[in-house]
């Protein structure tokens, strides 16, 4: 079993840890068109591993080849060093949680929850046991006589997670399963589902299309686009540090320009924070600004590259005094929306481009077409290659 790929996107692995891996498996539904290609995943035990990616991408389909209800075209999944393509789903002892909750209407909610015991043979007085621990673990002890009619969507998503649990699976699946939740509640329960897996230890491998649900549950994300994984690293290294202008756009959000790289450039003293080789050039943009950024690519000098700088780095500036560590460029508010937590401010930057800056929301606004300075340091202003761009520039 090879896990290349899976090391080239970052992944350290342990022998003898690994809970999941994927070895170069291809999956098609017509023979022709490939929905994942070529993917090489390992899965430590105990990690909340979440697949994030847009419709189509290919995060489904790989969670649902591991779960059994679809076979690879290609390539092996592996579950503590066993091969399963073979192995029935019922057969791989995972508990699997849907995105409908998939409870039975007919039955209460302890024997939705028994059902998967009843099946393992397990009956009487230790399923009465195992079903009160899980309720008690979702906070729902005393609702074992109610139907899914008469819960709410946050209890019938507890009751699913409960049952997905009861039997001590070796691993769990989760499918979308919040996205059907109003957005305080679907907060409330990704913190309870992270407290869950920090008590009980087990592997969780969770799909989701919502990027703050990624980062708020994971201890590492694997980003899909067009059914290869772009990236997977921690929610942090994600964030600070994507790798491609894909996972840049993806993930939080963005501005994008297009610059010309003028030259390779010392990396500023602050800079330290970058993981792997970082690349700091000189960056020219369309209206003639110099500014510094880094890459994890190399850029020739001339290159076209896009430039990335998130809404959140960047502060109002007394002046613009020539910095080693910061980059600072003129601008002009145009818009100004008041957010609660914080400001949203539309600046008209480098000729005809737009930028969005988030600032507290208190700061005192400037007067709209009012010209001003902002500064961000150097290392928080990315460059990538131009056929990383997935959209023409501005913000993202």
């Amino acid at each position: 079993m090879t896990m290349n790929s899976d090391q080239k996107n970052g992944v350290k692995t342990v022998p003898g840890q690994i809970s999941v891996a994927y070895d170069h498996v291809d999956k098609s539904y017509d023979g022709q068109n490939l929905v994942v290609r070529d993917l090489c995943l390992a899965v430590q035990r105990g990690e909340f591993l979440t697949l994030l990616g847009p419709s189509g991408s290919g995060k489904t389909t790989s969670l649902m080849m591991l779960a059994g209800f679809e076979n690879p075209t290609r390539g092996r999944i592996y579950l503590n060093g066993v091969p399963v393509e073979t192995v029935p789903p019922e057969k791989r002892n995972i508990g699997f949680v849907f995105q409908n909750y998939a409870l039975f209407p007919h039955m209460n909610v302890a024997e939705n929850i028994a059902f998967p015991l009843r099946y393992r043979g397990i009956k009487g007085a230790a399923a009465r046991q195992k079903v009160d621990e899980a309720l008690a673990m979702v906070r729902l002890s005393g609702l074992h006589g109610r139907k899914p009619a008469q819960l709410s969507g946050g209890q019938q998503q507890r009751v699913a997670l409960a049952r997905a649990l009861v039997f001590d699976p070796q691993l769990v699946l989760m499918d979308e399963p919040l996205g059907a939740l109003d957005k305080q509640l679907r907060e409330q329960m990704q913190f309870e589902i992270k407290q869950i897996h920090a008590r009980l230890g087990v592997t969780f491998v969770y799909v989701t299309h919502d990027q703050s649900e990624a980062l708020t549950l994971s201890d590492r994300i694997a980003v899909f686009h067009d059914g290869r994984i772009e990236q997977i690293a921690t929610p942090t290294a994600l964030y600070d540090q994507p790798q491609t202008a894909f996972v840049a756009r993806f993930i939080g959000e963005n501005n994008f320009f297009e610059v010309t790289v003028t030259a390779a450039t010392a990396p500023p003293a602050d800079s330290v924070g970058i993981a792997g080789q970082a690349h700091f050039y000189r960056v020219t943009t369309q209206d003639g600004a110099s500014l510094v950024a880094w890459s994890h690519h190399v850029m020739a000098a001339g290159s076209k590259a896009i430039l990335a700088i998130r809404p959140e780095r960047l502060e109002f500036a007394a002046s613009a005094a020539p910095s080693a560590t910061h980059n600072y460029i003129r601008a002009t508010l145009e818009k100004s929306f008041f957010l609660g937590d914080h400001l949203r401010l539309q600046f008209a930057v480098f000729g005809p481009e737009s930028l969005i800056v988030k600032a507290p929301p208190h700061l005192a606004v400037p007067a709209m077409g009012q010209s001003l300075t902002l500064t961000a340091p150097m290392a928080a202003w990315q460059i990538f290659p131009p056929t990383q761009n997935t959209q023409k520039t501005g913000v993202a």
